[in-house]
């Protein structure tokens, strides 16, 4: 749980810009069986993240991140050996537990709810 609330902070940390482009979610970790690194590149001067960066994932983790607005961007996280969904962003880079999962194991999806879920204000 300390690793997916880790790899959180990690991508809400890495998003420090407030000039932005709307987005697509993207996925970060996928649920990988061992440990392992996804490497994140900006896309243009005007993305929300603005330099490369590799979060380390740890094993059985999904987070996933999308730009918002201009002003914010949110993560979302869940590890298919956990029971929660945890999301973040932008604004006031709070990362929490958001709810339980809606899957067993938890997937993908929840961690799609947690960035939902997380502050948008």
């Amino acid at each position: 749980m300390k690793n997916i609330i880790l790899g959180s902070v990690m991508a809400v940390a890495a998003v420090a810009s407030l000039d932005a482009n709307a987005a697509a979610t993207v996925t970060f970790c996928n649920n990988m069986n061992s440990a392992g690194n996804a490497s994140v590149a900006a896309t243009s001067g005007t993305d929300f993240v603005k330099v490369v960066f590799t979060p380390k994932c740890s094993a059985n983790v999904w987070l996933v991140g999308a730009d918002e607005s201009p002003l914010l961007y949110r993560v979302g996280s869940a590890s298919s050996k956990g029971k929660s969904q945890f999301g973040g962003s932008s604004a006031g880079g709070a990362v929490g537990r958001i709810n339980n999962c809606t899957n067993t194991p938890c997937d993908g999806a929840d961690a799609l709810a947690g960035k939902t879920a997380a502050a948008s204000s």
